[in-house]
């Protein structure tokens, strides 16, 4: 680990534990805070199920790409908008409100999908959901950081991406329950309002955050807080640096209490905390863990499994392996670190993105081939144009010529020749009745399952790392008079980031293919490796205070030369022991 020496490593999950044992209101401010994760990820997942039978309800939708894409990316611009109005939310009126205020919106959200009759209706929903999504994903973390000692932040900031993962893992069992129900993807997008009515409900009876008041409110209010959180040992030193914190800022800021945006940009350390808070977020879209998330079944489809079942069956397993890393970052993070936990991370998803562009290589370009005897053994169902140009057709080009074609494999082996038929409820009859499965989104393959595999290589390496660090590295890096506002500016950087992703996958695909999109991810993420290298410092185990002087010395002392030891953490231990051996002297004087 950079930067000089901390307390044993193999301390750290172990100090959470404890913690959460002596003090239990701990851990349930963070789960109850850390529901505004779970209505991410519930989202984020259940959207993706959804659409398989939305498309099959809603005919317009089923052969429009760009409509897809819009119900998918309506919900994330939506958050963009939460994202970047929770900034002000959260300080002008508090990090409880803005949880509250994100709730009630998730939740009018969810009754609007459940009930729509029409695409336009079930956008709207996706919007109002998103205003929660948005404002809950930036609050959530920042409640949770401000309520926490600096020895477990990370940890419990962590049990917020535990959350997502989690949400996004219950919304594929959900979808899997209500696959056989009546208006399945209803019940599917309805189920959404239940975590937002329980988060409402225990956000009452939580209170504020402690240094949000003793900013706003003042010092009374604020004490009574830290003291149900630090042991009576604790909350008298946790008192005094809080003091020394906002008197410093009021120093440096004048007693406005009002943020101006200028701020951000006359000083130096809030701009570089900003630049590495923002890019990490960036890079966590960008190297495409929402298509995965939001596309899984039809990144499986894609992969020659053409069951809507079958595909939300092995999204399940990326979405386990989702959940399971996020609880494998809950005792990495302050254990190993942010910032190699964020290097191990995007290390892996390189390796497993360029798996999956090999694999979508192989599978598009050595698709079963079609037989113009099979194809007119259906008659007047031939696919129009692979009746005007017969020759040498396969699977792939019977897809990519025309939207309202598909294929009818051979029954037995897939890989033998099939036909190249009109895509309706008809001939996906005929197919079925002939043990011949029906292809529509992708093409058999032999190497399929190599396509779930690296998908859940990437699930793995990215989950307990970019899934998770991006959230707890802007929960901690500002100062506190700057804490929403650019907590709020990097959310929304993400959900824009997001709303791009989500946008242009499906259309990548066919523009460029599969292969070369997962590629083009992959190339992202080595971009997103040199920016952790170069710009991101380590934050694990420092106190707010602390990681103020660091980035100070960060910005003093920078360089591109990544290899060499970073001493600006160094400094900031160094004032931590220097303040502890002056307290001493005077408690020894006295």
């Amino acid at each position: 680990m950079e930067g000089g020496p901390t307390k044993p490593d193999k301390e750290e999950f172990t100090n959470c534990l404890s913690l959460i044992r002596e003090n239990p209101f701990v851990l349930r401010l963070a789960l109850s805070a850390g529901l505004g994760g779970l209505l991410f990820g519930y989202d984020t997942g259940v959207i993706s199920g959804a659409l398989l039978y939305i498309r099959d309800d809603f005919k317009q939708v089923d052969h429009n790409t760009t409509l897809q894409e819009i119900i998918v990316s309506m919900a994330v611009a939506g958050a963009i908008i939460g994202a970047a109005l929770g900034g002000w939310v959260n300080d002008r009126f508090g990090r409880r409100f803005a949880l509250l205020l994100a709730d009630s919106l998730f939740f009018l959200g969810a009754i609007l999908m459940a009930s729509a009759p029409n695409p336009s209706v079930l956008i709207s929903g996706r919007v109002f959901v998103g205003l929660g999504v948005g404002m809950a994903s930036m609050t959530a973390p920042l409640y949770i950081s401000e309520s926490s000692p600096a020895k477990v932040r990370g940890a419990l900031v962590s049990t917020n991406g535990f959350l997502i993962t989690g949400g996004q893992f219950l919304s594929y069992l959900i979808n899997l329950a209500f696959t056989k129900a009546p208006g399945t993807w209803r019940w599917m997008l309805g189920v959404a309002g239940m975590p937002a009515l329980l988060q409402f409900i225990l956000m009452l009876t939580l209170p504020e955050s402690p240094r949000w008041l003793y900013r706003k409110k003042g010092e009374a209010e604020a004490v009574a807080v830290l003291k149900r959180i630090y042991s009576p040992e604790e909350v008298e030193e946790e008192i005094q640096s809080l003091k020394e914190s906002v008197e410093t800022e009021i120093q440096q800021m004048g007693t406005n209490n009002k943020v101006q945006y200028w701020e951000l940009w006359s000083t130096t350390e809030i701009r570089y905390a900003l630049f590495v808070g923002v890019g990490l977020q960036v890079f966590q879209q960008f190297v495409g863990i929402n298509t995965v998330m939001y596309y899984s079944p039809t990144i499986v489809q894609l992969a020659g499994f053409a069951s809507n079942r079958t595909a939300l069956l092995l999204s399940l397993i990326t979405s386990g392996l989702n959940a399971s890393g996020s609880i494998a970052s809950i005792y990495l993070i302050d254990k190993a670190g942010r910032k190699k936990l964020v290097i191990f991370s995007l290390c892996g998803c390189i390796l497993a993105l360029g798996m999956l562009a090999g694999v979508f290589y192989q599978t598009t370009h050595h698709s079963p081939l079609v037989s113009m005897a099979a194809t007119q053994h259906y008659g007047n169902y031939t696919c129009p144009d692979y009746a005007r140009a017969p020759g040498i057709w396969d699977c792939t080009r019977c897809l990519k010529a025309n939207p309202d074609c598909g294929f009818c494999a051979a029954s037995g082996n897939q890989l033998l020749p099939g036909a190249c038929l009109i895509a309706n409820s008809t001939t996906k009859d005929m197919c079925s009745k002939t043990h011949r499965p029906w292809f529509t989104r992708g093409c058999p393959s032999k190497l399929g399952f190599l396509a779930i595999i690296g998908l859940a290589l990437y699930i793995a390496f990215f989950s307990p790392g970019m899934g998770t660090v991006p959230w707890v590295v802007n929960s901690e890096i500002y100062p506190l008079k700057f804490r929403g506002l650019c907590g709020g500016i990097a959310a929304t950087a993400c959900w824009i980031s997001n709303l791009i992703v989500a946008q242009t996958f499906l259309t990548l695909t066919v523009a460029i293919g599969t292969s070369n999109t997962f590629l083009l991810f992959g190339c992202i993420a080595v971009a997103g490796l040199f920016f952790t290298l170069v710009f991101m410092p380590e934050t694990k185990g420092l106190s707010f205070e602390q990681v103020e002087v660091m980035l100070q010395e960060r910005v003093r002392l920078f360089s591109f030369k990544f290899w060499k030891k970073d001493h600006s953490r160094e400094k900031s231990l160094d004032m931590e022991a220097t303040k502890v051996a002056t307290k001493e002297a005077k408690r020894a004087n006295k």
